[in-house]
């Protein structure tokens, strides 16, 4: 029964609570498990975390206290304290990129009940000296489709909050609740908090730029099939042009390119990354038509050299990794003359000038 004894309502509140404790975690998983389902089936993106909490029984009470009670009093309005906590569960998801918490803020309204949402992330860019964490809140109950009835009847319509927020937006609200929360801090040391909250925002924006960038450059590295012809990027001449193709070679379209080539063999990202450094640093202006034309000239030469070096040296392997260094070489011996190191190199050469001295 309602009051505005508040002591009394404190006493309600804690048996309130105390009696139903087990039933709230219940329903604090069967969300979690929803959430968790909903975004699966959605195209969000990878969700790095949904996890969640029962508020703590003493915290309910003084949030209670700071937010409502003075109103409701003055109001002469009796209350119960449970009716007025509506993030007792709290549900937090972390996405890798900021922009993703738009469409998971989406895939929630669709399936549960909005009953408020706070746009944290708002809210600190409309002002200049405004610190702290950014994040979407969202004060939800369960729509006629999903609830957490199976997990606990009585509270099958329980409402509760969700907060949205990046990796980086995640990182930072942990670090500024443990600076400074509840705390007078001084406006040098406000300053300094500024600075910071302005690198972590920094450093949201370039990871997903870095992202969106990493994606153009696979979409780029795969707009046209890879042949067995020479009119490949563009390599014969009055053929059209492949887009990209006249930028420096990258991890991307060389594994595009060598993959073609080398069909069996699993071409590991880390590797990839740094023989496509050696190949930078012996020539910056190296692109995947010039790989893609090595490889297609070069190709049966090396093949036929590592058949004859394989049987001298039953020991030894001859990767494709050692096979595309071959066929650079050839190509472009000036440049690549270091892809190579001295023994293989004028063991390749040696062989090379045998082979034509042996021709009719």
């Amino acid at each position: 029964m309602a009051s505005l004894d508040f002591e009394l309502e404190k006493r309600n509140f804690r048996q309130f609570y105390d009696r139903n404790c087990s039933a709230f975690e219940a329903v604090k998983d069967s969300y979690i498990s929803a959430i968790n389902r909903l975004i699966t089936q959605s195209d969000v993106g990878e969700v790095t975390k949904v996890e969640g909490r029962v508020k703590e029984q003493e915290e309910c009470i003084k949030k209670f206290h700071r937010k409502y009670q003075g109103k409701l009093e003055a109001d002469e309005q009796p209350y119960e304290i449970k009716d007025f906590i509506t993030d007792l569960i709290g549900i937090r998801i972390i996405c890798l990129y900021e922009d993703q918490i738009g469409i998971v803020s989406e895939v929630l309204k669709s399936h549960f009940r909005i009953i408020e949402v706070t746009d944290k992330i708002a809210a600190v860019e409309s002002t200049e000296d405004s610190f702290g964490y950014k994040g979407l809140h969202m004060d939800l109950a369960p729509g006629a489709e999903l609830n957490s009835s199976a997990a606990s009847p009585e509270f099958a319509e329980l409402a509760f909050e969700v907060q949205i927020r990046s990796l980086i937006q995640d990182a930072w609200s942990v670090l500024d609740h443990k600076i400074k929360y509840k705390k007078s801090i001084p406006n040098e040391l406000k300053r300094r908090i500024n600075v910071l909250s302005a690198l972590f925002e920094l450093a949201d924006r370039e990871f997903k730029e870095i992202r969106n960038a990493t994606i153009e450059l696979m979409q780029e590295a795969t707009v046209s099939p890879i042949s067995d012809s020479p009119i490949e990027n563009g390599l014969i001449p009055g053929s059209v042009p492949v887009p990209g193709a006249g930028r420096a070679i990258n991890a991307f379209n060389f594994l595009r390119v060598v993959s073609h080539f080398f069909k069996d063999f699993v071409f590991e990202d880390y590797k990839v990354d740094n023989f496509v450094q050696v190949i930078l640093k012996l020539d910056d202006d190296f692109k995947k038509s010039d790989l893609h034309k090595s490889l297609l000239e070069n190709l049966k030469t090396v093949r036929d050299y590592r058949d004859d070096f394989v049987v001298e040296n039953p020991d030894s392997t001859f990767s494709p990794y050692t096979s595309i260094r071959h066929c650079l070489y050839l190509y472009n011996p000036e440049s690549f003359s270091r892809i190579l190191s001295s023994g293989p190199r004028d063991r390749f050469v040696g062989w090379l000038k045998r082979e034509r001295e042996d021709r009719p």
